[in-house]
């Protein structure tokens, strides 16, 4: 077997079709070469662990203690690598509210990054959303969604802005989700103070996504749904859940699966600069976020900042705390990311023909052992042994 040649054996497999118990799994140069077959000697025997396609993470800001918001490659980079060794494969850098000319330098320099292969793309996260909603991002810096400013940062882009989120009911809201919708760029309604009815209207007008649902929009009261009926009940909208115990509790999770069905859920991290980090003091943007005990509030106001979590965290704790099944939380990690992101033909799961992006997790703790990207070992790949015999 030739350095660009491998074979997994052994593992469990979680395919589209279901969970296949000791299967084999073929890796060619960068792709998926082949499933199933006899083990021959050399394979790698992957006996009590599951393979998984690599994560997709919608929604990141940072991680390692570096920032996407920072403007500075280095930085990103060490985002995208912190990410990678937690098996988030392909992963879409978040800003966070901004001066727009600061945003749009900031998508110049990710867009070197997306065209480098280390990036899927860019998701605006602010500044045309909610002073009721803003959360972690600073009041003062928002702005109205007119549709020119939306316009200037998708074309500082360069053809790679995947996703902006906006509040639909702020002047320009809708006009702004339907040019999104032309130009192909997905319109997420977040950090929002809507109502029904008019989160109604922007999904009519093209919104497809509902950014960290129940996080940053009114709740629900039984005379008034609110956007999160609005976004659960629309089959045409997919919802960014963040599964790290803090911002959901399990129960409400397990509500936004029973409504929306796996095929609608993409698990994100709306990870922060400490994510892959200890308790401190980091920079969100143009703030500082105090962590303590893994959780990321404002300094001032003490405000819930995002996350340090890490996809393969959510990852075991969909199977374990919410008894998810395998095929369920792949498709919401993986599948339906990927599909939003219109990466479905290379990514996203594990058939031939796709990327070899893999993760690898015990079988027993759900933990996470080692991580494939494009056919090569991030992390891991040196504890299993290769067979002698077939």
């Amino acid at each position: 077997m030739t350095a660009d040649r491998l074979a997994l054996t052994g593992a469990r497999l979680v395919l589209p079709g279901g969970v296949v118990e000791g299967d084999r799994l073929a890796v060619e140069g960068d792709r998926i070469a082949g499933l199933g077959g006899s083990a021959t000697p050399g394979d790698l025997d992957l006996s009590g662990y599951t393979v998984v396609p690599g994560f997709v993470d919608l929604h990141v800001h940072g991680g390692g203690g570096a920032s996407y918001s920072s403007g500075i490659a280095e930085e990103a980079l060490q985002v995208a690598r912190t990410h990678l060794e937690h098996g988030t494969t392909t992963t879409v850098a978040s800003t966070v509210t901004g001066e727009i000319d600061d945003l749009a330098r900031q998508a110049s320099v990710l867009s070197e990054l997306v065209e480098d292969g280390v990036l899927a793309g860019i998701h605006f996260e602010g500044p045309f959303i909610s002073h009721n909603r803003c959360g972690a991002h600073r009041p003062d810096l928002l702005r109205d969604p007119d549709p020119a400013l939306v316009r200037k940062l998708v074309d500082a882009a360069r053809g790679h802005a995947r996703m902006v989120t906006l509040a639909p009911e702020l002047p320009g809201g809708l006009d702004s989700v339907r040019m999104l919708a032309d130009l192909g760029v997905i319109a997420a309604v977040g950090h929002t103070d809507s109502d029904y009815a008019k989160t109604l209207e922007a999904i009519e007008a093209g919104a497809t996504v509902a950014t960290h649902l129940f996080n940053a929009m009114p709740g629900i009261a039984h005379r008034a749904p609110g956007p999160i009926v609005a976004l659960l009940e629309d089959e045409r909208v997919t919802v960014e859940l963040i599964n790290d115990g803090v911002h959901l509790h399990p129960s409400v999770l397990d509500l936004a699966y029973g409504t929306a069905g796996a095929a609608r859920v993409a698990l994100i991290t709306d990870a922060m600069g400490a994510a892959g980090m200890g308790d401190g003091l980091y920079p969100l943007g143009p703030l500082q976020v105090e962590v303590k005990d893994g959780v990321a509030r404002l300094v001032e106001g003490g405000a819930i900042a995002g996350s340090t979590l890490t996809l393969d965290v959510a990852f075991k704790r969909a199977v374990t705390v919410n008894g998810l099944g395998l095929n369920q939380v792949v498709e919401s990690l993986s599948a339906v990311p990927a599909r939003l992101l219109g990466l479905a033909d290379r990514i996203g799961g594990l058939e031939p023909g796709k990327l070899a992006d893999l993760a690898v997790v015990d079988s027993a703790t759900y933990d996470l052992v080692a991580v494939m990207r494009h056919g090569e070992w991030i992390t891991g790949g040196d504890r299993f042994a290769p067979i002698a015999t077939a």
